[in-house]
C-alpha cells in the first residue's frame, strides 16, 4: 500500500471547492485547517501507480494552487 501525506493549497478564496474536490475522492483523507488556508490530505492507495495517477487527477483542479508532498511510504504485500 502507497500511504502518503500532501499540503493542499487553494487559490485564494477557493479553499471550500478544494475541500469539495477532495472530498468527491476515494483513497483519500483531508484535514483542513481551521485557522489557513491549507489542507491536510492523505491518500492510502494499493501502488504506487495508483497513487501517481490520484495526484495527477488531483493537480487538474482549478481551485489548488499548489500540492506539497510531506511524507510517503510503501507498505510491500506479504505473499503467504
Amino acid at each position: 500500500m502507497a500511504i502518503k501525506s500532501y499540503l493542499a493549497h487553494p487559490h485564494s478564496g477557493q479553499k471550500e471547492k478544494l475541500i469539495n474536490e477532495l472530498l468527491a475522492l476515494k483513497n483519500c483523507e483531508i484535514i483542513p485547517a481551521e485557522n489557513k488556508d491549507v489542507i491536510i490530505l492523505v491518500t492510502d492507495t494499493e501502488s504506487d501507480s495508483d497513487d501517481d495517477i490520484l495526484k495527477q487527477h488531483i493537480e487538474t483542479f482549478n481551485s489548488l494552487k499548489l500540492l506539497a508532498l510531506v511524507s510517503g511510504f510503501n507498505t510491500p504485500k506479504n505473499d503467504l
